[in-house]
């Protein structure tokens, strides 16, 4: 099985957002896919920031961060840092002029040499380096983006459903 697309942070946490419904069964329809077919892939980067949102902002228990940790990111986990990373990310942002962390993202996402990075934080459609940008939840230039994690409200025991359906 080949890995050909970077699933971003946000994605994770639409996964648990209740005020977007549309966006959290994207969310779950694309880390379902590729947890089913292999083809998805994660950094360290987006495994920290997906726990600490779950822990911090979520103020999910525990036992259920583990187990999503087990069950969703283990398997998807596939970069990890390393000073080529570093530098790679460094390069990034001086030539196209992005933030750090989501230089590190590129990065990565080039690292695990896919051709899709999933996320909302970049222009879609954009391609760098062989790497197409893809916005899952790409509407129309109707409304106003979302910032990051803005109004993001935890859907109770949408932790553990999620779990649950992982183990039928």
């Amino acid at each position: 099985m080949s890995v050909d697309r970077f699933i971003d942070t946000n994605v994770f946490v639409y996964l648990f957002d209740e005020t977007s419904v549309e966006k959290s069964g994207i969310a779950e329809e694309l880390i379902r896919q590729s947890l089913d077919d292999g083809s998805g892939c994660i950094s360290y980067q987006v495994v920290q920031e997906t726990i600490n949102v779950l822990v911090r902002k979520l103020e999910a228990p525990p036992q259920q961060v583990r187990l999503f940790l087990d069950n969703v990111l283990e398997p998807l986990w596939r970069v990890n840092s390393s000073r080529g990373l570093l530098r790679r990310a460094l390069e990034l942002q001086s030539r196209y002029r992005f933030g750090f962390y989501d230089s590190l993202i590129i990065a990565a996402a080039l690292d695990a040499g896919c051709s899709v990075l999933y996320t909302e934080d970049l222009q879609h459609g954009q391609q760098i380096e062989g790497l197409t940008i893809i916005n899952p939840f790409h509407t129309p230039p109707s409304g106003q983006p979302e910032p990051r994690f803005a109004a993001i409200t935890h859907r109770p025991g949408a932790l553990q459903r999620f779990l649950d359906e992982r183990n039928e």
